[in-house]
């Protein structure tokens, strides 16, 4: 897999993909806020989403096992997959163990994680997507692009290309003379998945929630497939990554007014599919729950980069971010594109491919994609941090142990330069000598960088250097007062004594625009979601102790 800059590469030059991805991208976000304005209180609920979350993940081991215990009491039953294979393993045992050859799926992100189509297809067993745009995927032989709209690259001309060249080999062929209008396409991708709900005998589905007080899991959906595939078959298996539990009903009701505003812009999902176990006559007579880690456990274990597993896949941060809008989902080399992806990628793979070392450089941490985070996600703060573990090393998580982790390579002329100006930050005269050197050297500084640096300078220009220096600059114009210059600051004796030049009592930091301040908090750098919210909406989300089983 190429690595972000060599794929991005290609994908900007492709205009047509620009288009398409401007186009949709700008039309959700503007609906999303719209959406979302339309609530007086959603700082209050995203804060309360942050607070349910993190509350959950102190005590995952509880929740997981109270969910277990949940499930099998209403008749279902309950696999751990500590990763991928096993996982894979697991679900494709299951379906043998039924005698069936095809399945269905409703849109599943862990399933895309762990490969599930390919798994199922080596064993000789068909996996059929019923989401519209995961079927133009899988027809196009493709790759999703986007969270929320995974055929979001393709136009309506390219999907009906598609329709008519592929749809046959899969089942039901496109009808003779299909046009590119939306509700024609629709029509023929209905038709062409009824037969396959109405013959298949197993469902694998995801889950964007599973409640531990009940054992019930959660699907939201916009088309209707997902109801489906969870009623028809006889047995259904989910796979669902271990950070979806939620404790209590009462939680579910804050992520179930943050999801739909912040993914499709809607009030509430067309769709909210609930079940819980087995019911005789009606729905699957055998459930099985797949329990995924796959380095979640590892992630929960970075006190700064846990964070991510708040992240309930909305995709608002796609929407937003610049470098996405301009590259695309395929760049990422993933099935989690976009900020988030940058994120939770080369967590779960503990940074082990070239691909994930550059992951967290795809961002111009502009931080647009903290503001739209439904769940108060610190992504620009998480990507720094893995900037450091890559080009640093360290001591981190790796499945399940804690190792020390090798710089990547590729990054000493880095390395050098920040030990090289730590030590010029270091040394107050030696960085004064050298700033008036570069200016009274300004004009032989080149447009271009050579060797390493080339590669900086071939998208952007070497910034101008200025004919004095900000100390030379001060001490011209306000004719060094005391006790004000830089020169003071520099001794801890000036107003400014602070680190960052920030006041007393002060943090540094960004304020978002929920008027949250975005400073390093108490606990390991991460920011905590400040106290409770108000009415129900944080009920059972507090600090308290969970109850012990």
């Amino acid at each position: 897999m190429p690595t972000f800059p060599e794929a991005a590469e290609a994908s900007t030059r492709d205009a047509r993909l620009r288009r398409n991805l401007r186009h949709a991208t700008h039309t959700i976000r503007d609906k999303r806020a719209g959406a979302v304005a339309e609530l007086p209180d959603w700082a209050a609920l995203r804060e309360a989403g942050a607070h349910i979350k993190d509350r959950t993940l102190r005590h995952l081991d509880h929740y997981l096992e109270q969910l277990e215990r949940s499930v099998t009491e209403a008749g279902g039953i309950v696999h751990w997959a500590a990763d991928a294979q096993e996982a894979n393993d697991i679900v494709t045992r299951l379906v043998r163990e039924t005698g069936e050859r095809e399945v269905v799926k409703v849109k599943s992100m862990a399933t895309q994680e762990i490969g599930l189509n390919e798994a199922l297809e080596r064993a000789g067993i068909a996996a059929y997507e019923t989401d519209l745009a995961e079927l133009i995927v899988q027809l196009g032989d493709d790759r999703p692009s986007h969270i929320l709209v995974p055929a979001i690259h393709r136009n309506r001309g390219e999907i009906q290309e598609i329709f008519q060249d592929r749809m046959g080999r899969w089942g039901r062929a496109a009808p003779e003379g299909l046009s590119d209008d939306p509700a024609e396409l629709a029509e023929a991708a209905r038709l062409h998945l009824r037969e396959k709900f109405l013959r298949a005998k197993v469902g694998i589905s995801g889950a964007n929630f599973m409640v531990a007080e009940s054992g019930s899991l959660v699907v939201v959906e916009s088309e209707g497939n997902g109801r489906m595939c969870l009623t028809l078959p006889e047995t259904l298996i989910s796979v669902v990554g271990i950070e979806k539990v939620v404790p209590t009903w009462r939680d579910l009701e804050v992520f179930l007014q943050l999801l739909p505003r912040s993914s499709t812009a809607e009030r509430m999902n067309p769709y909210t599919s609930t079940w819980t176990g087995t019911t005789d006559g009606d729905g699957p007579s055998a459930f099985h729950l797949v329990l995924l880690d796959n380095g979640r456990t590892d992630t929960l274990a970075d006190q700064v980069g846990r964070q991510t597993l708040r992240c309930i896949r909305c995709s608002a941060c796609l929407n937003v971010c610049p470098v996405y809008e301009r590259a695309g989902g395929h760049a990422y080399g993933s099935p989690y594109p976009g900020p988030i992806g940058a994120i939770l990628t080369p967590q779960l793979d503990s940074l082990e491919t070239g691909l994930d070392a550059s992951l967290p450089y795809a961002s111009s941490l502009c931080g647009a994609c903290y503001e739209v985070c439904p769940v108060a996600i610190d992504i620009p703060e998480v990507l720094v941090h893995l900037r450091e573990r890559v080009v640093q090393g360290g001591t981190a998580t790796v499945r399940g142990q804690r190792t020390t982790v090798q710089p990547a390579k590729g990054h000493a002329a880095e390395r050098a330069a920040m030990r090289a100006a730590t030590w010029a930050f270091d040394h107050p005269g030696a960085l004064r000598a050298g700033e008036r050197l570069a200016s009274r050297a300004r004009r032989l500084v080149p447009r271009r960088l050579p060797g390493p640096g080339s590669a900086w300078t071939d998208t952007r220009d070497v910034p101008r250097v200025p004919p004095e220096s900000f100390r030379d600059w001060w001490r011209r114009t306000r004719g060094g007062a005391t006790g004000t210059g830089p020169d003071q600051r520099e001794r801890g004796t000036g107003r400014g004594a602070r680190s960052g030049g920030t006041g007393p009592g002060e943090q540094s930091g960004r304020t978002g625009a929920d008027g949250r301040h975005s400073g390093g908090g108490p606990d390991g750098g991460g920011r905590r979601p400040g106290g409770r919210a108000g009415g129900s909406r944080t009920e059972g989300g507090g600090d308290e102790q969970p109850e012990q089983p």
